[in-house]
């Protein structure tokens, strides 16, 4: 089987579990809010744990190549790379966004030793955490699934429905960023991609409009009005604080 559909079967796997467990982890740490899609896309999933799965094998595969011959210190080696390898991921995908796309998808500027709130120690040592869970209770499972799939290629027609279906909605969620970009580029801001999806639910509510959880953009009132009361609420906030 090749190493494409391989990947190509991680990243589908690693994007909906990913939305899963993301969900699942905002729902508990913000008890008493209602459910929100945690996605950048419409559809139940998040690229960036699909290629962190892909990046979590890619590494666990090769533990078999180390130079490091007692077991222990291999393993730990093994998670140490795994939690650097996600916290660059991390990293790559929220620079870009918020230097390009001038959108925070994510804000971890509360943590200790965060770095322009991207990322931080706490999240780091998370991912080694993670890296080993997966180690020993996924990767194995893993390979299972991969055997089944080169034993049944048929469900490879499910995997390039599911990429026909994720390009679609990248590329309309595409266009929703275009729009945020220009609206920060023309106030000199960097929007809150959640606290946008915040601002509009709590609209809906306030109005007893039907807020819709796989599309949190969509609103009665125009996007751009939204986009005008956050930014007039953050610079009453400023005006607070002087």
């Amino acid at each position: 089987m090749s190493i494409f559909l391989v990947l190509a079967y991680l990243f589908f796997v690693g994007s909906v579990l990913g939305w899963v467990l993301e969900l699942l982890y905002r729902n508990i740490k913000q008890r008493n809010r209602k459910w929100m899609n945690p996605g950048f896309c419409t559809g139940p999933y998040l690229p960036i744990y699909g290629f962190g799965l892909c990046v979590l094998y890619l590494l666990a595969s090769l533990e078999q190549y180390s130079i490091i011959t007692d077991p222990f210190w291999n393993k730990l080696t093994l998670f140490a790379v795994m939690a650097i390898g996600m916290t660059i991921i991390e990293y790559a995908a929220g620079i870009f966004c918020l230097k390009f796309l001038k959108v925070r998808l994510w804000d971890y500027s509360d943590q200790w030793g965060n770095i322009q709130g991207i990322i931080c120690p706490q999240f780091s040592t998370a991912w080694a955490i993670m890296g080993a869970m997966y180690y020993f209770l996924i990767h194995p499972r893993i390979l299972d699934g991969l055997n089944w799939l080169a034993q049944n290629l048929a469900f490879s027609f499910f995997i390039g429905m599911f990429f026909g279906i994720f390009i679609i909605d990248v590329t309309n969620s595409a266009q929703l960023i275009v729009k945020l970009k220009r609206f920060a580029e023309e106030n000199r801001v960097v929007l809150a991609y959640e606290g946008i999806k915040d601002h509009i639910r709590n609209n809906q509510h306030k109005k007893r409009q039907k807020y819709r959880f796989f599309a949190p953009f969509r609103s009665e009132k125009p996007l751009s009005e939204h986009l005008k009361e956050i930014v007039a609420n953050l610079e009453k906030q400023k005006k607070k604080h002087k």
